[in-house]
């Protein structure tokens, strides 16, 4: 058996997974060592799954808020069916599939628990081997779901997220501790498949994104049956035959199962880090090329640095990792320049992400606060969803919102939110004009087809205002006698498009919100 590999990646999710490809194709020899499942955590547990249960009830709801296709819906979710829609999705928990990639990228697996026994050293006791690295270790274990310190919770046998998304049935009731994506995205799952669920969160909703999508979501949930109690903290917990007891401050919640979805803590407390003079258990901090400080060999990519617990976001740091491994094991130039090859500038600026309830969330940037805390002079314009022509086309009653946060100093986007059904597919434009910082000025060229959802950018920068288009472009030179082009006056009053009247005359007028704040 080989035991010396340029690079070893603790960890084969989809995240290590990557780093292992990105190193491979840099010229390395790199080896997994995994004690699960090979894809990992999103693959099995949790982005997959999670996704798989809730599509059937989006598609169902969707379909219900069409005329004509209404009318044909005659029954509700089969539940049963949608269980074995997420068990197809997973590949019934079978890892045959992922382990043959490795094996046709030219990546080396080992099964078992890694665990560090000196510097560049990593022993696979399953294996019975020790594995030297020539260049570099990566430690891309994630994290775990953290379980808070309640009396009681742990000896209740709680789920986290691991049972919510691989549980063979739908429980009679469900109490859910939490406020947060994982809460809000299961509550919702599990309300559709007739599950009595209440949601106790310590403060609000989805505390971190924009407070009119968390509202959005709240009612959604409501609407399904949810009771959601905020600002509420477990005090003890029990279970019995007769179920979870969850006690509280005014009452008793008793329900079937009870799940935990309160956050995340790094898997690093059983990787012998005390070998290499870091603390066991605690998250591993890192510059943009991924290189955990004070080391010259060592990386630590996705979850376990806390930068962004997003799987998109993990790989997006795998691949920027294993390049650049790839690139000092060989000799190779580095580029490590904000938005250079080689780094990671995207965690502190265009981190996208969706909450998939009904209305959907998908955000990118900084929120309003945030911007006003980082001490940006912005711009805030909201514009409410259900005025466009294609969300008239798209559902009966639509209900949504969207918000840009401009930077004024730069005139560019620096946070987007929309809120709304089906506007998962909005935040690609989003990042990509926060990622590009391109100006205000230039978004007006990108035309939105119509009717579309995506329309509500030309309606937010309606909101904004056009620009004073100056008496002569800079790169235009006028033929000889051509008048020079007049200024043009911004109309601070956004009239509806008469299409957009036309879609429905008895609508109120849009919302639409401009909210400027200074911080100079």
């Amino acid at each position: 058996m080989q035991t010396e590999y340029d690079l070893i990646v603790l960890g084969g999710g989809a995240v290590g997974e990557n780093v292992a490809d990105r190193a491979v194709r840099g010229g390395l020899s790199v080896v997994i060592v995994e004690d699960e499942l090979v894809g990992g955590e999103c693959s099995y547990w949790a982005c997959m799954p999670s996704k798989a249960l809730l599509r059937p009830a989006a598609a169902l709801r969707a379909a219900r808020r069409v005329p004509g296709a209404a009318a044909a819906i005659t029954g509700d979710l089969d539940v049963a069916v949608v269980f074995a829609g997420r068990d197809e999705v997973t590949s019934h928990w079978h890892d045959d599939g992922q382990v043959r990639w490795l094996e046709g990228a030219g990546i080396d697996l080992i099964r078992g628990h890694g665990r560090f026994i000196g510097p560049k050293q990593v022993e696979v006791a399953a294996a019975g081997v020790v594995l030297t690295a020539r260049h570099a270790v990566a430690v891309v274990t994630g994290s775990r779901a953290a379980i808070p310190d309640i009396p009681g919770l742990r000896d209740s046998n709680p789920w986290t997220s691991r049972e919510a998304t691989s549980a063979k049935r739908a429980p009679a009731s469900l109490a859910v501790i939490g406020g947060g994506v994982v809460a809000a995205e299961m509550a919702a799952a599990y309300a559709s498949f007739g599950t009595e669920v209440t949601v106790i969160a310590r403060g609000r909703m989805l505390g971190k994104l924009e407070p009119f999508a968390a509202e959005l979501v709240v009612a959604g949930l409501q609407e399904q049956g949810v009771r959601i109690l905020t600002d509420t903290s477990p005090i003890s917990v029990d279970r019995d035959p007769d179920g979870v007891h969850i006690a509280l401050d005014e009452e008793t919640i008793t329900a079937e199962e009870v799940l935990v979805a309160t956050g995340r803590s790094p898997r690093t407390d059983d990787l012998g880090l005390e070998s290499i003079g870091l603390k066991p258990g605690g998250w591993l901090s890192t510059d943009d090329t991924m290189l955990v400080f004070d080391f010259d060999w060592l990386y630590a990519v996705g979850d376990v640095t806390r930068r962004a617990l997003f799987t998109h976001q993990g790989k997006y740091q795998a691949r920027a990792a294993g390049d650049v491994i790839a690139a000092r094991a060989t000799g190779a130039p580095v580029d490590d320049a904000p938005w250079g090859a080689h780094v990671t500038t995207a965690d502190h600026h265009a981190v996208p992400q969706v909450v998939f309830t009904d209305p959907e969330i998908a955000a990118v940037g900084l929120t309003a606060a945030e911007a006003d805390a980082a001490g940006l002079r912005t711009r805030v314009i909201d514009y409410d969803l259900s005025w466009l022509a294609g969300t008239s086309v798209h559902a009966v009653g639509y209900r949504g919102q969207a918000r840009i946060v401009v930077d004024e100093g730069r005139r560019v986007i620096v946070g987007a939110t929309f809120a709304g059904p089906d506007v998962a597919e909005l935040v690609q434009a989003a990042t990509i004009a926060i990622v590009g910082e391109v100006p205000i000025d230039r978004l007006w060229h990108a035309v939105p087809a119509y009717p579309t959802i995506s329309e509500v950018w030309l309606r937010l920068l309606e909101a904004y205002g056009r620009p004073a288009a100056p008496a002569q472009h800079p790169h235009h030179i006028p033929a000889p006698g051509e008048p020079s082009i007049p200024e043009i006056e911004v109309d601070e009053n956004i009239a509806p498009r008469p299409e957009e009247e036309a879609a429905d005359l008895n609508r109120a007028e849009p919302d639409v919100a401009d909210h400027t704040h200074d911080r100079r």
